[in-house]
């Protein structure tokens, strides 16, 4: 996605990175548990329980109370004919893979249909890659790469790894300077999301320099 597809000066005046942008913490959501007689967070273990009833199949992804270890088995499904389930996921439930029941672990739609109260948490690891550079930028541009969703705010990701504060980004937004794609109320107020892309105009900013540094990854102390 490149902002400047209308004007072949400013896209050849552009530095793109993509930051791929990777939550540390699964949702918990917030359940009774019997042994600690009160309700508790349980973290998803990412482990995964299969059952066999002759053609029929149940699975569960197995989480744990952060309190006490006491599992709750979450249905994922049940009593789903093998038939109807298709080889990749059948074979993830079988070796038990770690990365498909985390991506299950982030089903917040899911998780709303077993309690109302779920435990979210923003921090996340940022992975930073250059897509194209040439010499003299004028602007930057960040795609987001964001294989699980992330409750992170867009304006907090971006203020605390190009080292700038949020008001200085509104400042910038309100300017003209900076664009979120796609366009949205209130866009930096809201999680990043894969896809999503903001454009910052750089060329007259005195942090210039360090601003593409800190986009870029590179050290900028």
């Amino acid at each position: 996605m490149n902002f400047l597809s209308e004007d072949q000066d400013d896209m050849q005046n552009t530095l793109t990175v993509r930051w791929t942008v990777i939550p540390v913490h699964a949702p918990q959501p917030v359940l009774a548990c019997s042994t600690c007689a009160s309700p508790r967070p349980f973290r998803s273990s990412d482990r995964l329980r299969l059952n066999a009833n002759g053609k029929k199949l149940d699975a569960w992804l197995i989480y744990k109370c952060t309190q006490c270890d006491k599992t709750w088995n979450r249905p994922l499904f049940e009593r789903r004919n093998i038939r109807e389930i298709d080889p990749a996921t059948l074979q993830a439930l079988q070796s038990s893979d770690a990365q498909w029941a985390r991506r299950h672990a982030f089903d917040l739609d899911a998780l709303r249909r077993k309690t109302s109260r779920i435990e979210v948490f923003p921090e996340c690891v940022v992975e930073k890659t250059m897509l194209g550079a040439c010499a003299g930028e004028g602007n930057l541009e960040i795609v987001f790469s964001v294989p699980l969703p992330s409750q992170l705010r867009l304006d907090r990701l971006l203020a605390s790894e190009l080292a700038i504060s949020r008001s200085r980004l509104q400042t910038l937004d309100v300017a003209g300077a900076l664009h979120v794609q796609p366009t949205s109320k209130d866009a930096l107020r809201r999680p990043v999301s894969h896809g999503s892309a903001v454009h910052i105009a750089v060329e007259t900013l005195p942090d210039r320099d360090a601003l593409m540094l800190a986009a870029c990854g590179a050290n900028t102390g």
